[in-house]
């Protein structure tokens, strides 16, 4: 069994309120899930404004397989334009 890990650093310079960070942030999260059927949830930055922390994980059983998933979804995020991707840190687990 292989578990994928990717931690995403999002930037959101236009927005103003946590209330409109966290509707940009619920929709990435939504879409991803929904298109990629991987676990993704905002981590950390919660309380900032123009900062978010998001969080994807993916189970499989074969490496190539979570990495290529992973690689998708992180791909996906950066091309909705909602968020700018400033950093991605990628972790394959083999258990």
């Amino acid at each position: 069994m292989v578990v994928g890990v990717a931690k995403l650093s999002l930037r959101l310079p236009e927005n103003h309120s946590l209330k409109g960070k966290r509707k940009v942030i619920k929709s990435i999260c939504e879409k991803v899930r929904h298109r990629f059927d991987v676990a993704v949830a905002e981590i950390d930055s919660l309380d900032l404004w123009q900062a978010s922390e998001v969080g994807i994980a993916a189970v499989g059983n074969e490496g190539g397989y979570v990495n290529s998933k992973l690689d998708k979804a992180i791909n996906f995020v950066e091309s909705l334009h909602l968020a700018e991707l400033v950093d991605v840190q990628l972790e394959l687990i083999h258990l």
